[in-house]
């Protein structure tokens, strides 16, 4: 019997299960995750974290099995997990050893610093957003064939079958994912060039079973062809095709040219943990390390009024680090990004100077720091493996369905990673962040990302795996959740559930979830000058917790499907 005839019913009661989270508060979820002995998988669907744990129990690693999830994904989790776009592996091996794989799309070799400009030099409204001229290169194919490459230790062929079988033989939708294919319709029609009705064919309801025979078939050379079933052949004639009917400029010669890099990871201490997360092109590891690198002289507290001062300091930070992100960072391929001034501690405290605990700084008041010398829909997953091996990866399409443009004949869904670039310098993109020249648009650069897979050793041992989606949020809720374990004494499940809070510079607001503001904060906080705007879920956490003993805790996000499995 295989992975999915397997779990099928299972599904139908995780389903049942997904109902009821989504009709509790956060306080009121359970405070303790899954606990296992020897390995978990944490990601956005129990059909894809089934898959990781499935593999691992066939023998596989923790590369292995991310694999295997991240095609499972892109299956089950179209809105995000992807063939069609790109991401980050965070690695940390058992033996200690760290590594970091960078697949983010890249900019085509036709793009051009004003492709999204009328004649005026304003932005073309959604431009960059929807349809095929949003669309950078995808990466995630390449990405995994390197990983496999390098780490993996399964044939090929045994990680990328268990994603075909879900196509070919489909999966149940819950509720809110026949709302979320039905919402997608309208963009699905204007912006694919050839209806793709794998999709939009129906009004979707639950437990109907969604069936992807073109993506199955893609799927199919990737499993025989590995990377060249994506970058060459039958698929990249379909991707062309696509580009050349909707005026896009992805062309034979990009995909050809795509390649992913290995790069050192960027690390960093904290008390007495260290940290292991992706430097540039990723903005989301240096932010979560000037935050700490601020925070780890002051003392903080969730008790009643301190916590309200704690919120206060997190957003100054916030408000400093993103104008900072604006002004330094970008793909350090192209652009000289300052990381070791902008993490060295007389840098930050240089930039809290102006800090007032008492008042919120107004946003115009603040710039980029000076150096003295010269990354909404996305999906994380984490994952341990029996012999201690650790992967970090978080991949996108950037917005909710991306660029909403299916690849007739290949049957995925392209990204529209293109809008990460500064399409204008001071102009905001989807996520409502500003960018400078340092991110600008050229062909074959890599686009700034907010992505942040993260892992923290305590002691020189394997202490915890952590990521989120989240657009401009992911750096602060990926901090948040280190923080609530590693100050607030929060198992993972704990921290993960706990509300979440978000600023960045521009716009100068809080951003809080619904129903996650004690009413006595809010008003301390805003006796101190700051605005606050509510808004639904930020971010979905998945992390995987060591221990005391050993065990692993796996903290799976209730604001989705989210959901852990182990052995």
């Amino acid at each position: 019997m295989n992975i999915i005839e397997k779990h099928f019913m299972r599904y139908f009661l995780l389903l049942f299960w997904v109902g009821l989270v989504f009709s509790c508060k956060t306080s009121e979820e359970p405070k303790i995750g899954l606990i296992t002995e020897n390995a978990m998988v944490v990601s956005a669907h129990p059909l894809a974290s089934e898959v990781g744990k499935q593999i691992m129990e066939e023998g596989g690693n923790a590369v292995d099995a991310a694999i295997a999830v991240h095609m499972a994904l892109a299956v089950v989790y179209p809105e995000a997990g992807n063939i069609g776009g790109g991401g980050f592996f965070v690695i940390r091996n058992q033996d200690g050893s760290t590594h970091s794989l960078d697949f983010r799309e890249r900019g085509p070799l036709l793009a051009h610093r004003d492709m999204y400009l009328d004649e005026d030099g304003e932005v073309i409204d959604r431009k960059s957003i929807k349809g095929h001229l949003a669309a950078g290169v995808p990466g995630a194919v390449d990405g995994m064939a390197r990983a496999h490459e390098r780490f993996g230790s399964l044939p090929w062929k045994q990680l990328i079958q268990p994603a075909i079988d879900l196509a070919e033989r489909g999966f149940v939708l819950s509720e809110a994912e026949a709302a979320k294919f039905n919402r997608a319709k309208e963009n699905f029609n204007q912006y694919s060039t050839v209806n793709p009705s794998q999709f939009t064919g129906k009004e979707w309801e639950e437990n109907d079973t969604l069936v992807q025979s073109q993506l199955a078939e893609t799927l199919k050379l990737i499993r025989d062809q590995g990377r060249d079933g994506f970058y060459k052949g039958q698929t990249a004639k379909y991707i062309v095709e696509e580009m050349e009917r909707g005026e896009g400029i992805i062309s034979y010669e990009d995909l050809e040219k795509y390649e992913s890099t290995w790069r050192a990871p960027l690390e960093g201490t904290y008390k007495n943990f260290k940290l292991i997360t992706m430097g540039p092109p990723s903005s989301g590891g240096i932010i979560i390390l000037q935050m700490l690198g601020i925070l780890e002289d002051r003392e903080i507290s969730r008790n009643g009024e301190a916590y309200a001062e704690y919120l206060h300091l997190k957003t100054e930070m916030e408000r400093r680090i993103y104008a900072d992100r604006a002004t330094y960072m970008a793909d350090a391929d192209y652009y000289p990004v300052p990381v070791q001034e902008l993490l060295d501690r007389n840098y930050l405290s240089q930039r809290f100077q102006t800090f007032n605990p008492e008042k919120a700084t107004p946003s115009d008041e603040i710039a980029a720091g000076k150096i003295l010398s010269m990354s909404e829909e996305t999906t994380h997953f984490s994952i341990v493996d029996p012999e201690g091996n650790a992967v970090a990866c978080t991949t996108t399409l950037n917005g909710g369905m991306g660029s909403s443009v299916v690849v007739d004949g290949a049957g995925f869904i392209l990204n529209n990673e293109m809008d990460d670039f500064s399409i204008k310098p001071g102009h905001p993109n989807m996520f409502g962040v500003l960018g400078g020249e340092a991110n600008q648009i050229e062909p074959g650069k890599r686009m700034l990302s907010s992505m942040t897979p993260t892992i923290l050793e305590k002691d020189g041992q394997l202490f915890m795996v952590v990521g989120t989606p989240g657009g401009s949020t992911i750096p602060t809720s990926v901090f948040q959740a280190i923080v609530n374990v590693v100050e607030f004494g929060m198992g993972m499940q704990q921290a993960v559930n706990e509300p979440r809070f978000h600023s960045q510079w521009q716009p100068e607001l809080i951003f809080y979830e619904k129903e996650g503001m004690d009413q006595g904060i809010k008003s301390a906080m805003e006796n101190k000058g700051h605005s606050f705007s509510e808004r639904g879920g930020i971010g979905r956490v998945d992390g995987i917790l060591v221990l005391p003993d050993g065990r692993l805790e796996g903290g799976a996000d209730p604001r989705g499907m989210d959901e852990a499995f182990g052995f």
